[in-house]
């Protein structure tokens, strides 16, 4: 039977099988990984087998499980054109993705492939735009990239990531992330024209190390909690950097320095970033205080040799060692201390740009203020904030009822 629809596909719709060719199950198809650029026949399962056959909840595929493809139509609209033509095999008519429904699926079904710019659902679309980009007749400024003229682009589009993550799941996440994978794929893309690596070395590369770091879950291992997961987790990075050390003495190499368990931690990281997570891993070996107590004692500390410091040198250390100690204090209350100096830094420009509207409304100009009114406007700007948060609280609270006969 399944000779029979592929032999009509071919007449039909010119399907050439020796290009590849995809056969799904409409009952399986959204834990399928379907690839729109190639061909794909849907073939109810019955026709397959016996109709009674039984058969097993199929869970969505990861990374296109979100809610909205529960259903195999659903999944197909989320990959393909709503005008894309399906072909209805054994019957004359025609419809497209747009159209599709569970009745339509009953049927086996032939979709054509679609042009690559077009399937950009698939996950080897932006691979593929990315080398038609740098080809002689692509994109003069994409031709023109290095990877060191792309390393800022890769910064700012991974703070742009940091920032949408304030709004939670968004879909200005989901367009933040993609600009962030982008730049992955383009420094891939870059690499593969030099011989070196491709996308799939991205992948099975991260796929490797992250399966391998997690024995508790693909493997024999236990850890119940999260800081058992941590202490395995730095074992497993310790043996890895011994592993290295070994094969360098193997090759010949000549003998390096021990690798540190601080190795690697980037140095473009924004200061108070790479301080915590520095902090981080000398604390799953061990090297932390016990007490909270321990670092506010030592807060103290540097603040009193701060005050004592008597020249430029000395004061540029100590408050060095001082906000080393502060982001160690954000660690043992677990906030994360660059974002709590970005959520800071915002809070202060907010109140100082009402202390500004004040001014101009008071037709006066910021540095013709005393320190003492310009503390003025600063608390008043505070109390304007602090109305406004009230106004929302109260907006919020308020039932439908209440709005309605206000």
């Amino acid at each position: 039977m399944l000779d029979a629809f592929l032999a009509e596909a071919r007449i039909r719709w010119g399907l050439d099988p020796a290009g590849g060719l995809q056969i799904a199950t409409p009952e399986r198809l959204i834990g399928t990984p379907i690839e729109p650029t190639r061909p794909l026949l849907v073939v109810p399962l019955a026709l397959l087998r016996a109709a009674d056959a039984a058969e097993a909840q199929v869970e969505a595929l990861p990374g296109r499980h979100a809610s909205g493809t529960g259903s195999p139509e659903a999944a197909l609209k989320r990959l393909y054109p709503a005008d894309h033509v399906v072909g209805r095999i054994g019957a004359s008519e025609t419809t497209t993705v747009g159209e599709l429904d569970a009745e339509a699926l009953c049927g086996p079904l032939y979709l054509a492939p679609v042009d690559p710019q077009v399937a950009v659902a698939g996950p080897w679309a932006l691979p593929w735009i990315s080398d038609r980009l740098r080809r002689p007749d692509g994109c003069p400024w994409d031709r023109e990239q290095t990877h060191a003229s792309l390393k800022k682009n890769l910064l700012e589009e991974a703070y742009e990531v940091y920032d949408a993550l304030d709004g939670g799941a968004t879909m200005d996440l989901a367009g933040e992330l993609g600009d962030l994978y982008l730049q992955i794929v383009l420094h891939a893309q870059l690499a593969a024209e030099a011989g070196v690596f491709d996308m799939t070395d991205v992948q099975e590369m991260i796929g490797r190390k992250i399966v391998h770091r997690h024995p508790h879950v693909f493997g024999d291992a236990r850890a119940e909690t999260a800081s058992d997961v941590n202490r395995q987790w730095e074992q497993i990075k310790r043996r890895e950097r011994e592993d290295a050390a070994a094969l360098d003495a193997e090759a010949g190499e000549p003998a390096a320095e021990v690798r540190s368990a601080l190795d690697g931690i980037s140095k473009s990281m924004p200061a108070l970033a790479a301080t915590q997570e520095m902090q981080d891993r000398a604390a799953h070996l061990g090297y932390d205080w016990t007490e909270i107590v321990g670092v506010l004692d030592k807060v103290q500390e540097e603040l009193a040799e701060l005050a004592a410091a008597t020249t430029d040198e000395e004061r540029r250390e100590e408050v060095g060692d001082l906000l080393l100690v502060v982001t160690n204090l954000a660690r043992h209350h677990g906030v994360e201390a660059e974002g709590a100096l970005r959520a800071a830094a915002d809070k202060f420009r907010n109140r100082f740009r009402r202390v500004e509207r004040m001014a101009r409304e008071r037709n006066v100009q910021l540095r013709d203020l005393s320190f003492a009114e310009l503390d003025d406007l600063w608390d008043a700007a505070k109390a304007e904030v602090r109305a406004e948060a009230a106004s929302r609280r109260e907006a919020a609270s308020q039932s439908p009822a209440e709005e309605a006969s206000s």
